[in-house]
This record gives structure tokens, C-alpha cells and sequence, in this order.
């Protein structure tokens, strides 16, 4: 990939000159953000892989979750691996089994694929999700952005929806700057609210309080004020800032905010989803995927950081998890959209294979990120296969090692992405999407047995 980058209309309107201009409220910020990504420098050349996954839908459950416990499990190894999950169920392809808290996903098997040699060696939350979100060795002098955030850099010129190009749902974890030195116009979105409430209140735009009538009002009544705007509808800033203005109201009460109207969905179908705010996450992340927007992100609410307590945690979380994944990839197959949609879920790490009984854990699981399972879907991955395997303890990796830089990779490759473009630095310093395999980063070669 070209070295040059070029800067696409560099006279377009930034956030504080939308606020000088009297753009009112985060809607306004939102649409400065939304023309701000498309004038920050994109590759000057497209990627040359065929872009299959259009969007990509990343299920982050941040704190690590048990592989042992869920989809790599080991009822052979006994209680002091296995816990109080000794029992496993059959899924719809022969020879994959799950742990029994997952019979919805179960039976959608066949649609989705699962590494479960996934290793990095990292224990610490922060260094092992920078690690899983960029594959570059946390400790370097650059800070690199996340793959959301790379996502937003080069689709931003093809997608032309409202809505930011990376989304966050509902609350950032703030383990690193998804950003990284692509600066502050690639931070994802994070629309905070509960899609699970009656009104899912996202930032920017659901005011709270205000209904959309109201909003209307002010709307129409800000117009007829701003006589100086009216009167220079001739002048390039004004005609940008007046863009920019329609922009946000579309986006509080137009395409925009209807994309995160839940009630527009048959009540039976959010029931599919379950009633609780990581199903209905799953429910809006279709509804953004299917409008376009290239990279969305679930942070599972509440984590999964289960030190002490796991077990009692893992059967509240567990049936959670199932159900809304399954639900949707699903209802990502009966849209037609699971082909162009990559889907992905894993934490950054997994938990330990022996369950440390002793207090003050008393049956939980600590870091672990020897080897862990993550799942994959869609967007030119194949269903119904496992890659690599754990030991018979699930403590190291048997055979078929997946690093970082390979399962991001495949995902780039499967975008259109080249894994190894060159990134904008600000500085004008040589850095790259994916680092090159070196004594400090290993990798074992992308995907391409379920791609």
C-alpha cells in the first residue's frame, strides 16, 4: 500500500467551530465528529484483498471468561478444572460440544467457528487488551489506535451514514486510547444508555426530558433567530456550518436516532434477544450493521472479572451471553447480512484452568493468557469448525497456536484492509496496522483453514 496520504477537504467544519457557530448540543458534536473522519488523511490507495465483511460486530468481554467453563470445555479433567460445569451439550455439527450453559448457541454452530489456541501470555488487563485490540507489543513508544479505530480510518470515505463509524455499546472501558495517535476524531462513539430501558437514551441524541416535539420547536425557533445565517446563505463557512447543523438534526430526530429506536422491532424478536441489556445490544448492533456502520463494539455489561464469585457469576452471565449472541447470529442469517458482517467475541485473556479454591477467591478463576477460546462469524469465515485445540486441562496450547497479529490480520484481510498499510502518524513516523512477526511478536499465519 501507497505510503501517501492526502487530507480530503481540509476546510470541512471541526467540533469547536460547530460549537462557534451554534450548533447546539452533542448531536451538533456528533455531526462535526461524522464530516471531522472523512477530512482526516485516508489512504491515498484501496486496500487490493476483496473486502467480504463490511461491518464487523466485536463482543468484548472485558476481565477474560473461562474457556474451560464455556467453549473449550474439559469434564474429563474433574472438579478441580471443571468446577461446578461438569456437563457439556451437543451442538448442530457433529464433535463440537459447548459447556452446558450455552444450548441456544448450540444449535447456530454451524454459523460460527471457534479458535480455542488463542495465546498471548499476557496476564495484565490493560497490556493484554491493548494487545487483542491493536497486536502490537504494549511498552512501544507509539500508542496505536484499535482495529475499530482503524476500521473508521478507512471506511470512513465509503460509509455515508450519520451515525460515527465506530460505535461502542454502551460504555468505553478506557483500558487504553482506542484512538491511539490517529487522535481524537477516531475515538469511538460510546452511546452510553440502556437499550434494555424504556427509552434507550443515547448521548447526543435522546435528550433526556425533551420530547421530539419540543425539540421541533426549538429547532424551527433557532431557525427564524439566526437571520445572520439566513442572510449569507452564500457564504462557503456558512453553507458548511448550516450542513452541518442538518446533519445533527437528522441525526437527534431524523434515520439516525430511528436507528436506535428499539420499538420499531416485533416485541417476539427483542424477546429472542432477551430482555436485558446485553441482548438488547445485540439487537441495536444489528440495527447499526445494517445501516452501514462499519465497526461496533459490545462491552459486555459488568464484565467478566470473576476472581471470587465465578461460578455464581458465570450462571447469571452464561445463559445472558447465549442467548443474545445466539439471537443474533440468527437474526444476522435471516437479514442476509451475516455474509458481509464479521462477527467476533473473546476477552483479553481467558481465566485459569484450575479453579483456585482457596480464600479469599473461594472458587474463582485468575488471569490467564496461556490459551483461550474466541468465536468467530461471518464476514467470510466459515461455520461449524474449531481451530487449534488446548491440552487436556486447558492450560497451554496443544496444537495450532493463534496470536494476535493473526486473528487480526484475517479480520483486516477479510475487509479489505492490507494488514501491512502503513498508518498516518502525525509525526510523519513509519508505523504500520499490524506489526511484522519479530523475536517479540509471534505469529503463526492468519486464518485462512476457515476463511
Amino acid at each position: 500500500m501507497s505510503a501517501n496520504y492526502h487530507r480530503i477537504d481540509a476546510d470541512r467544519i471541526s467540533r469547536r467551530e460547530a460549537m462557534r457557530l451554534g450548533i447546539a448540543g452533542a448531536g451538533g458534536l456528533l455531526a462535526a465528529q461524522r464530516f471531522g473522519s472523512a477530512a482526516l488523511a485516508a489512504p491515498a490507495e484501496p486496500a487490493k484483498a476483496p473486502a467480504k465483511a463490511k461491518s464487523v460486530i466485536q463482543i468484548f468481554l472485558w476481565g477474560g471468561m473461562s474457556h474451560n467453563d464455556t467453549w473449550d470445555p474439559k469434564p474429563e479433567a474433574g472438579r478441580e478444572y471443571m468446577g461446578d460445569f461438569g456437563q457439556v451439550v451437543p451442538t448442530n455439527v457433529d464433535g463440537i460440544r459447548l459447556g452446558a450453559l450455552f444450548p441456544e448457541l448450540a444449535k447456530q454452530a454451524d454459523k460460527f467457528s471457534l479458535i480455542r489456541s488463542m495465546t498471548h501470555r499476557n496476564n495484565g488487563h490493560e497490556t493484554a487488551a491493548y494487545l487483542m485490540q491493536t497486536g502490537h507489543m504494549p511498552g512501544e513508544r507509539l500508542a496505536y489506535p484499535s482495529v475499530g479505530a482503524v476500521f473508521a480510518l478507512h471506511k470512513s470515505a465509503e460509509y455515508k451514514g450519520m451515525i460515527p463509524p465506530y460505535v461502542v455499546l454502551t460504555q468505553a472501558q478506557g483500558r487504553f486510547s482506542e484512538e491511539g495517535f490517529l487522535g481524537p476524531k477516531y475515538k469511538p462513539f460510546a452511546t452510553g444508555g440502556d437499550p434494555n430501558a424504556a427509552r434507550f437514551e443515547v448521548e447526543g441524541v435522546i435528550a433526556r426530558g425533551i420530547t421530539d416535539d419540543r425539540q421541533k420547536a426549538r429547532r424551527e425557533l433557532l431557525g427564524k433567530l439566526n437571520t445572520m445565517s439566513n442572510a449569507m446563505t452564500a457564504n462557503p463557512q456558512v453553507a458548511i456550518a448550516e450542513e452541518t447543523k442538518e446533519t445533527a438534526y437528522e441525526l437527534i430526530l431524523g434515520s439516525g436516532k430511528e436507528v436506535f429506536d428499539l420499538s420499531k422491532e416485533k416485541p417476539e424478536l427483542r424477546d429472542r434477544y432477551g430482555r436485558h441489556t446485553f441482548g438488547q445490544e445485540c439487537l441495536v448492533a444489528r440495527r447499526l450493521v445494517e445501516t452501514g456502520v462499519p465497526y461496533v463494539v459490545i462491552n459486555y455489561p459488568g464484565g467478566w472479572d470473576t476472581h471470587s464469585g465465578h461460578f455464581e457469576r458465570m450462571r447469571r452471565q452464561c445463559p445472558q451471553l447465549d442467548q443474545g449472541l445466539a439471537a443474533l447470529l440468527a437474526d444476522l442469517h435471516d437479514h442476509g447480512l451475516l455474509e458481509s458482517t464479521l462477527v467476533w467475541c473473546c476477552g483479553e485473556f481467558g481465566r485459569g484452568p484450575k479453579v483456585d479454591w482457596q480464600p479469599p477467591w473461594n472458587g474463582g478463576r485468575n488471569h490467564y493468557g496461556n490459551v483461550f477460546s474466541v468465536l468467530v462469524a461471518g464476514g467470510g469465515f466459515k461455520g461449524g469448525c474449531v481451530v487449534g485445540s488446548s491440552d487436556a486441562t486447558g492450560a497451554e496450547v496443544k496444537d495450532r497456536p493463534v496470536y494476535p497479529v493473526d486473528l487480526l490480520g484475517s479480520i483486516y484481510h477479510l475487509a479489505g484492509i492490507d494488514p501491512n498499510g502503513k498508518l498516518p502518524h502525525p509525526m510523519g513516523l513509519d508505523a504500520h496496522i499490524l506489526p511484522a512477526p519479530s523475536d517479540t511478536v509471534k505469529s503463526a499465519g492468519i486464518l485462512t483453514e476457515i476463511m
